[in-house]
């Protein structure tokens, strides 16, 4: 060895897993300190990594780049960027209540019941669909009658895939002086970008189709606003709602995928529901892609013919609930050793979820199981499936 140094050339995002940088002399410390003050998305120097690490603001910028955001402040999970994204638009000198969907994630919904309500003393309310679709005359009127600070919506319902025209919900919010919040999760980057049409921020739970595989948490919060970014990174961080490293580096690799992912995600998620669709196993189906869907128009124009997700739902057939509960659980028997049944969504790998189970009285039909459609091959996935429904007979 001759002791020269070589350079080092990679394409990797660097493990930074300090938790403070040195930061060398007081000088250096005290503009550090001012910098982080001023600019928190400035390129001064690291100070601790609850602030800002390398690593981290590294993948932050991919999510910023996939979403067409300004920026991005990464969490330790989705729920912790939703409390994130709600939090920094309450204001204790000037409460206005809050108005959420009602066909949102369980867990935003208990964190609204739990946490807003119950422990902060928000006054929260829910906006329902008439029926099979969101009726936006009645939210117009419900925006100018309750005058809220935000509204809080997906763009794709969970389960039942009901697809919001979210140019519209956005619209008749700012229209209304509403400040707008959109969880993206279901839709992903892939088929919109709520920000392009006015949010306010956006969140995802990268857990799902971000990373796609099922072995990290994560959750990030998007935007364009620089007053935003501000009050969001200085509640992140005051909150504790960080990502660590490794685990913002192992998102950075999984998302170098993640077009190619999402693109089969949704030709497998068409193909299983048109083989649903006819099959006399299945009553009915919600997949937005499907021209009887309820929502089928929305999806067509948000989407603008890029996809329609990786989620199906379907409502086995039979005479009565214990016919079609036996008839769930016979298919959920013959898929076993290929279809997981996990309580998550978004993998490579297509995985299924008995909403009766899951969801109680809220959707309390005993036949309708939801696919995460995976990116499996897609004859063989399709044929899995037939061969299931054809047990069920």
């Amino acid at each position: 060895m001759n002791g020269m140094k070589r350079s080092v050339r990679t394409r990797q995002v660097p493990i930074y897993r300090d938790a403070a940088f040195d930061l060398r002399d007081a000088l250096t410390t005290s503009r550090a300190f001012e910098d982080d003050l001023r600019d928190p998305l400035g390129e001064g120097d690291y100070i601790y990594s609850r602030y800002g690490n390398p690593t981290v603001r590294a993948v932050a910028a991919q999510l910023a780049a996939l979403e067409g955001a300004s920026w991005a402040f990464l969490t330790q999970s989705g729920m912790g960027a939703i409390d994130v994204a709600v939090s920094v638009f309450q204001e204790a000198a000037r409460p206005r209540p809050l108005l959420f969907f009602s066909e949102i994630y369980g867990g935003t919904h208990t964190y609204a019941d739990e946490v807003l309500m119950r422990r902060r003393g928000i006054e929260v309310h829910r906006f329902l669909p008439a029926g099979d679709r969101y009726d936006l005359r009645a939210l117009e009127a419900l925006l100018a009658s309750l005058r809220p600070s935000l509204l809080f919506f997906e763009a794709v319902s969970n389960p039942l895939l009901m697809v919001a025209d979210g140019r519209e919900v956005i619209r008749l919010a700012r229209e209304a002086g509403c400040r707008v919040v959109v969880d993206n999760t279901f839709a992903t980057p892939y088929l919109w970008h709520p920000l392009d049409d006015g949010a306010d921020l956006v969140v995802h739970s990268a857990t799902k189709y971000l990373s796609g595989h099922g072995n990290l948490l994560a959750g990030v919060v998007l935007g364009h606003d620089e007053e935003l970014a501000a009050a969001v990174n200085s509640y992140r961080r005051l909150a504790g709602h960080l990502l660590a490293p490794d685990e913002a580096a192992r998102l950075g690799d999984q998302l170098r995928t993640f077009t190619l992912r999402m693109e089969r995600h949704c030709h497998n998620a068409a193909a299983l529901a048109r083989l649903l669709d006819e099959h006399p196993a299945v009553e009915r189906v919600f997949f937005p892609g499907l021209p009887g869907h309820p929502t089928h128009a929305e999806a067509q124009r948000l989407f603008e013919g890029k996809g329609y997700g990786g989620m199906v739902t379907f409502d086995m057939a039979g005479e009565n609930p214990s016919e079609k509960r036996a008839r769930r659980d016979r298919f959920i028997e013959a898929v076993r050793e290929n279809i997981a049944l996990l309580p998550t969504l978004g993998n490579v790998e297509t995985t299924l979820l008995p909403i009766e189970a899951v969801w109680g009285d809220r959707y309390p039909e005993p036949g309708l199981i939801r696919l995460s459609v995976g990116i499996e091959e897609t004859g063989l996935l399709v044929e899995r499936v037939r061969r299931a429904l054809e047990i069920t007979l």
